[in-house]
């Protein structure tokens, strides 16, 4: 981002090995690296992934479950918090989302039934989106979704209080985080993969980097 500190690395590490929370929710990768298998898509917000987390700790609005959303190309993630999974509540995500924004060509979800319903198909019919579904026997195909929802419980976990019961209120600064989070994976941000650019984090604001001096 422009600025040049000489042992920004080592702070870095030395402030997360000090981070309680960072070291006890922290990812033990167990298998070994491969080579990832690409996923074609026609632009940055043609193919959605759609799915449900839950049931999680009753939140103090009494919310049960998340409906996440993630784009296969960038990884820019949306998510809401649901008290109930109904196929109305996944039909208003939608539509105040995605399709109305960016307007996705594929759509892809599991088999159940708030996905799978004349109310999906009547959404993905007037915009002209195309429904998949992942394989009944082989939900594991499932691999975007389920990587997401693991790193969107593994960031809530490290905000929340000892009750887990404001886990909703801290999804937005968690989704910032990881829109903003350089990805190993794409070697970008979603940020920027979404956008073209990096985003102007509040630091910058304060300490002017490059990106606002030109």
């Amino acid at each position: 981002m422009g600025y040049n500190l000489a042992t920004l690395v080592k702070d870095c590490l030395d402030y997360a090995q000090r981070c309680d929370a960072c070291q006890f929710h922290v990812n033990f990768i167990h298998q070994v690296p491969h080579v990832l298998d690409p996923t074609i898509v026609s632009w940055s917000f043609d193919t959605w992934r759609l799915d449900i987390v839950g049931a999680l700790p009753k939140s103090f609005g009494g919310h049960l479950y998340i409906l996440a959303a993630t784009v296969y190309f960038s990884k820019w993630p949306e998510a809401i918090a649901l008290k109930e999974v109904k196929k109305e509540s996944v039909a208003n995500f939608i539509l105040a989302n995605h399709l109305s924004l960016w307007n996705p060509f594929y759509i892809i979800t599991d088999n159940g039934k708030p996905f799978d319903n004349k109310l999906m198909n009547k959404i993905c019919d007037l915009f002209g989106s195309k429904q998949r579904k992942s394989s009944i026997y082989h939900a594991a195909a499932n691999g975007l979704a389920e990587a997401f929802n693991k790193t969107l419980c593994n960031l809530l976990k490290k905000l929340v209080s000892k009750s887990k019961r404001d886990w909703h209120e801290k999804m937005e600064e968690d989704l910032w985080e990881y829109r903003t989070i350089y990805r190993t994976p794409t070697q970008a941000t979603p940020y920027s993969l979404a956008f073209g650019v990096e985003v102007v984090l509040p630091l910058e604001r304060q300490i002017p980097s490059l990106k606002l001096d030109i």
